[in-house]
C-alpha cells in the first residue's frame, strides 16, 4: 500500500451482539519503514468508542481502545518488529468474554505467543470495535485517517465469534523449520469475517459472507512479493546519513539529494553464487548517477569504485566504475529509460543494458568468456563477499536529485506495471524484458533454485 492508500467498510456496523466479542485477525505484512506510527486495522463508532491496531513508534504492536470516552485497552508486545526485508504473520486473538483478564488480547508474531511490554486489558464484556464498528479501515487510522501504513499486507483474515490459533492461518515447514502460509484457511468467519488480499490486490471477500472492501486515498497496487516469495527491495536502514534519501512503492522508488557526498543505497537481498536479473527505471538524474552492485560489507559513505561495479552517467556518455574509472560505455540513457542489469556470479561478470540492448555488444549467457561484460574475478572485495544492489551517485560538485524505480521482478516501476512482460524461463517475478536463459530474480526462491 502507498501511504495515503487504504480499505474501508462499514459491514459490521451494528450492535453488540455478544458473539463479536470473541474475534481473530490474522495477516502477512511486510513493512517498508521503521519509527512510525502504523496502522494495520482500525475500527471506530465514535471520538469515544473506538481500536486501533498498530505498529507504535517504537516499533512494537500494540492495541489501543476506549470505550464511552476511556481508554480501556493497551496490550503491547515487548518485541519490536523492524525488519523491513521480510514478511512477519501477525495473528490478534480478541476474548473480551473471558473472564480471565490475560485471555483476553493475545498477540502471535510468526506462531509465537508474544511476551508483552504493557498490558491494560478491556473490561470484560466490553464491545470489539474491530467488529461492531461504523468505521472500520485497514490501512489507516479510521479516528483521526492518520497513521498510515506503508508496507504491504496479504492474506488478511478476520473471524466473528470464534478465536482461532496461528496455527489456522500457518505452519511450520517440515524441511525449513520456517513459519509459512497456509493460503485456504479452514475456519468459520462468521457473519462480520472476511477473507481479502488472497490474490494480490483483490478487496473482494473470498470467506463466503460477501463483507467486501473499498479502496480509499490512493491505488492499490498488486506485487509479486509475497510471504512465500520475498523479492529485494531497497533498504532505508543501509544508507549514509549525510545524505537526503527519499523512498517510496514499498521501498522500490528512492531519490537520493544533497551537495556533496558519494552516497550509495543498497538492497536486502546479497548473493554470492547463481545468476540474477533486475530492472531499473530513470526517474531523474541531475548529478553523476550510479547503478551497479556493491559488497554488502561495504559502508554506505564509500566511493564505490574499489567496493563494487557501477555505471555512472558522467557528462554525454556512460562510463564504468570499478576499480577505475574507465572507457566509454555509450551515451547517457535518458529519464523514463529503462536499465537492464545481469550479474553472473558464477562466472564473475556484470552487464549492463538499456532498453532491451545489451552496451558493449553483451551477452550475459556466454559464461566464462564474458563477453561484454565486466569481469570482477580479480576484486578480491566482491569475489570474498555477498554482493548487493547499489545505487547511488556523485554528488560532489553541487547539489542534484538522483532517483530511480527498480524492478527486482514484482512487476512495477513504482505504481506502474510493465508495458509488456518479457519472457522469464524461471517464472520468479514479471520483467519489461526478457531475462536471459538461466538467470532469475533476486528473491528468496530465486536464491533457492
Amino acid at each position: 500500500m502507498a501511504t495515503t492508500t487504504y480499505l474501508t467498510s462499514n459491514f459490521g456496523s451494528g450492535t453488540d451482539d455478544g458473539v463479536g466479542q470473541k474475534s481473530t485477525h490474522s495477516v502477512w505484512i511486510k513493512r517498508t519503514d521503521a519509527d512510525n506510527r502504523s496502522t494495520i486495522i482500525s475500527g471506530s463508532n465514535s471520538t469515544g468508542n473506538y481500536m486501533k491496531v498498530r505498529f507504535g513508534d517504537n516499533d512494537r504492536l500494540q492495541i489501543y481502545g476506549a470505550h464511552s470516552g476511556s481508554v480501556n485497552c493497551n496490550v503491547e508486545t515487548k518485541a519490536e518488529f523492524r525488519d523491513i526485508s521480510g514478511w512477519y504473520h501477525v495473528v490478534l486473538q480478541i476474548d473480551t468474554s473471558n473472564s480471565t483478564a490475560s485471555e483476553r488480547i493475545k498477540w502471535y508474531v510468526n506462531g509465537e505467543l508474544q511476551e508483552l511490554n504493557t498490558a491494560t486489558y478491556p473490561s470484560a464484556g466490553s464491545p470489539n470495535y474491530l467488529v461492531i464498528s461504523d468505521d472500520l479501515e485497514i490501512g489507516r487510522n479510521a479516528l483521526d485517517d492518520n497513521e498510515h501504513f506503508d508496507g504491504t499486507m496479504s492474506h488478511f483474515n478476520a473471524t466473528y465469534g470464534t478465536v482461532y490459533a496461528p496455527t489456522a492461518f500457518g505452519e511450520t515447514d517440515a524441511t525449513t523449520g520456517e513459519w509459512k502460509i497456509k493460503t485456504s484457511p479452514s475456519v468459520t468467519y462468521g457473519t462480520y469475517g472476511f477473507f481479502i488480499l488472497k490474490d494480490g490486490n483483490s478487496v473482494t471477500d473470498q470467506s463466503g459472507e460477501g463483507n467486501n472492501f473499498t479502496v480509499g486515498g490512493g491505488t492499490l497496487t498488486k506485487t509479486e512479493d509475497n510471504p512465500s516469495n520475498v523479492f529485494a527491495t531497497l533498504n532505508p536502514l543501509d544508507i549514509d546519513t549525510a545524505l537526503s534519501y527519499t523512498f517510496a512503492k514499498g521501498n522500490t522508488d528512492v531519490t537520493i539529494a544533497e551537495s556533496g557526498g558519494e552516497g550509495m543505497s543498497k538492497a536486502t537481498l546479497g548473493v554470492s553464487s547463481g545468476k540474477y536479473y533486475f530492472e531499473c527505471k530513470l526517474v531523474s538524474s541531475s548529478v553523476h548517477g550510479r547503478f551497479g552492485v556493491v559488497s554488502t560489507a561495504t559502508p554506505s559513505t564509500v566511493n564505490p569504485s574499489e567496493f563494487g561495479i557501477a555505471w555512472q552517467m558522467n557528462d554525454a556518455t556512460m562510463q564504468l566504475v570499478n576499480s577505475s574509472v574507465s572507457g566509454s560505455w555509450g551515451s547517457n540513457p535518458s529519464n523514463n529509460d529503462i536499465l537492464m542489469f545481469a550479474l553472473d556470479c558464477d562466472n564473475q561478470a556484470f552487464y549492463f543494458g538499456v532498453n532491451g540492448t545489451w552496451r558493449n555488444s553483451g551477452n550475459p549467457t556466454s559464461g566464462a568468456s564474458r563477453t561484454g561484460g565486466v569481469n570482477y574475478s580479480g576484486q578480491s572485495t566482491l569475489t570474498s563477499d555477498f554482493l548487493t544492489v547499489g545505487f547511488g551517485g556523485n554528488f560532489f560538485g553541487g547539489g542534484g536529485v538522483q532517483q530511480g524505480q527498480y524492478n527486482f521482478g514484482n512487476g512495477y516501476f513504482g505504481t506502474t506495471a510493465v508495458s509488456s512482460a518479457g519472457t522469464n524461463a524461471s517464472g520468479i517475478g514479471i520483467f519489461e524484458y526478457d531475462v536471459p536463459t538461466g538467470y532469475t530474480a533476486l528473491s528468496t526462491k530465486g536464491l533457492n533454485l
